[in-house]
């Protein structure tokens, strides 16, 4: 189970349209790349109707929240979804449909 209070911070950096469907497109090229399972960030700045330092805010918050680890290669910023973090949340919001369930 996870704490509240890294639940609430999870949420509040999900709380944003922009960065819930930053997160949700990381996601989507995971499962695009089975052989690696990463985003290539510049892609991303693309895809969005953003300035790249407004997509590189969402991506701060969204490490800070856990929800995503980033890391250079060469001259790229390559982003992937914590999957640890993911379970995590998954478990604990599972935890409560099963509480309210009769």
């Amino acid at each position: 189970m996870i704490k509240a209070r890294k639940l609430a911070k999870i949420m509040k950096a999900l709380s944003n349209e922009n960065r819930l469907a930053l997160y949700l497109e990381i996601a989507k090229q995971k499962e695009s790349n089975f052989e690696a399972p990463r985003c290539n960030v510049s892609h991303i700045v693309k895809m969005f109707r953003l300035t790249a330092p407004t997509i590189s805010h969402h991506l701060k918050e969204l490490v800070n929240a856990d929800l995503i680890t980033t890391e250079k290669q060469g001259r790229y910023l390559v982003a992937r979804i914590n999957m640890e973090t993911l379970a995590m949340v998954t478990k604990t919001l599972s935890g409560i449909e099963n509480k309210w369930e009769r």
